[in-house]
């Protein structure tokens, strides 16, 4: 896992860079993008770049757009639903057709079935080439929640209090929080050719002190990241523990 570590103002644009580098060399990739508040200026910059005319223009024709994660028993209308979030902060601002988007039905009749038709749709995809996420304050990748081992499929889980608690800002309180999701798996996150994980503030300083530096541990599910290949961790300098030396800057 590779690391860069910048100022705040900067991550957005850092982080723009390096998916549009990653989609230039794979233009018919399929990306992966956490919805989110830390990823979401990430995708504002990657948009300044897929539009036409754009120096370095990033070219979407090809692109198929992965879900990564949906709240079981919301439907398409709900506001909650996750769907409608990566299809306003992510495929609309990229200028990427509904029709290249994998995407997961909440409301499927029957969530463990739609999860293993996901997963094969990723499979048939030939995997993840691009992927980019968050860390969630327990360390979950998606709603892999503690523990989940490296070879975790696509399922549904259970929220944990944390996930439930951080995503109750969004919907107004922790009892709007749906309390079951269906997430794409470890083994395809882990697996993708190229990985982006943004973290931003100083509330995740502490998780991501684990992460970086602290056992790879199924309590801790992004500390597996460390073993994987073509990662790289954008953080501001608000995030890094202030106790762990910044590693030197790199251009991904």
């Amino acid at each position: 896992m590779d690391v860069l570590v910048v100022e705040p103002g900067r991550v957005d644009a850092a982080g723009g860079e390096i998916v549009a580098r990653w989609l230039r060399a794979e233009p018919a990739a399929t990306f992966l993008a956490a919805v989110g508040t830390s990823p979401l200026g990430v995708y504002n910059a990657l948009a300044e770049l897929t539009a036409a005319g754009a120096a370095g223009e990033v070219d979407v024709r090809e692109l198929r757009l992965v879900q990564l994660d949906e709240y079981v028993g919301v439907a398409d209308d709900d506001r909650r639903c996750l769907f409608g979030w990566l299809l306003r902060d992510v495929a609309r601002r990229l200028g990427v057709d509904g029709a290249q988007v994998l995407r997961l039905a909440g409301d499927a009749v029957d969530p463990a079935a739609e999860a293993a038709r996901h997963d094969a749709a990723i499979v048939a995809a030939a995997g993840l080439g691009v992927s980019v996420l968050g860390i969630g304050p327990n360390g979950h990748l998606g709603f892999n929640e503690p523990p989940s081992a490296p070879d975790a499929p696509t399922r549904v889980v259970d929220l944990a209090e944390a996930s439930v608690t951080s995503n109750a800002h969004y919907w107004g309180s922790t009892e709007a929080v749906p309390r079951r999701a269906i997430t794409v798996g470890m083994d395809r996150l882990l697996a993708a050719r190229r990985t982006l994980v943004v973290v931003k503030g100083a509330g995740k300083r502490e998780i991501l002190r684990q992460v970086v530096a602290g056992p790879i541990t199924d309590d801790v599910p992004a500390s597996h990241l460390r073993r994987a290949s073509g990662v790289v961790l954008l953080a501001d300098d608000a995030a890094w523990p202030s106790d762990i030396p910044v590693p030197v800057a790199i251009e991904p």
